[in-house]
C-alpha cells in the first residue's frame, strides 16, 4: 500500500455521515450546525410515512424504521410538538396540521381567553444504522409561553409556531432569534446534543 493510499483510508475513517431525513430546510439547518463537530450531515428528504399517535417517541420511531428501510442509510429523524398547558396538551404531535390549518393567529385566538399562556415544545430524535438494532431515542424539552401576538420581526430560520412562542430566559420568541440564539433554548438543539454526546461515545 502506497503512502498516499494509506493516509486516503485514515481520511476515510475519519469521515462520519449521518443523513437527516427531513424535507424541512430549517430543522436541517438548526441540527447541522449543532452537530458540525461530531457528523458530517446530509439532508435526505425521503422519510417514511407518519403514523398517527399521541406519543412523539412512537413517531419518530416507526419514522426512523420506515426511512432506513427503504434507504439502508446512517438515518436521523426527528419529531416535534407544542403542548399547550391550557388548552389540555393541544395541538401536541399534531402541531404541523395545526399550523397549516389556523396558523398562528388561529392559536392565539383560541388563547384568548387562557389564563395561563405557558406552553412546552418538545422533539425525539430518533437514530437508526446497520449495527443498531432499535432505534435509539434522544428527547429534548423547551419551557416558555404563548405570547399576545406574532412577533413581527423575524429571522429567516423562524418557521412554524416560532413566532408566538418564547422560551422561559428571553424576552424573544424563537423567531427574533439567530440559529446560535434558538440552539441555547430549544428542544431540538437539546435533543440532538444528547445525540450527538451519545454518538460520540458508541459510534
Amino acid at each position: 500500500m502506497t503512502r498516499e493510499s494509506k493516509s486516503e483510508k485514515r481520511i476515510t475513517q475519519k469521515v462520519r455521515v449521518v443523513f437527516f431525513a427531513t424535507d424541512n430546510f430549517h430543522k436541517f439547518k438548526e441540527a447541522r450546525k449543532l452537530l458540525k463537530k461530531t457528523v458530517t450531515m446530509g439532508m435526505l428528504r425521503v422519510k417514511g410515512p407518519e403514523i398517527q399517535s399521541n406519543s412523539l417517541i412512537e413517531i419518530a420511531k416507526n419514522s426512523a424504521l420506515e426511512t432506513f428501510n427503504r434507504c439502508c442509510l446512517p438515518i436521523v429523524v426527528e419529531d416535534a410538538g407544542l403542548f399547550i398547558d391550557e388548552l389540555n396538551g393541544f395541538p401536541g404531535p399534531y402541531a404541523a396540521y395545526t399550523y397549516k390549518t389556523i396558523g398562528n393567529k388561529g392559536l392565539i385566538q383560541l388563547m384568548k381567553n387562557s389564563k395561563s399562556k405557558k406552553a412546552q415544545f418538545k422533539s425525539v430524535v430518533a437514530y437508526l444504522d446497520s449495527t443498531t438494532k432499535d432505534p435509539a431515542i434522544f428527547e429534548g424539552e423547551a419551557e416558555g409561553e404563548i405570547t399576545n401576538s406574532e412577533s413581527i420581526e423575524c429571522t429567516r430560520s423562524g418557521f412554524g409556531f416560532d413566532p408566538i412562542f418564547s422560551p422561559f430566559g428571553s424576552i424573544k420568541t424563537f423567531a427574533q432569534m439567530s440559529i446560535e440564539e434558538k440552539n441555547n433554548f430549544s428542544h431540538r438543539a437539546k435533543a440532538f446534543s444528547k445525540f450527538a454526546k451519545w454518538y460520540r461515545n458508541n459510534k
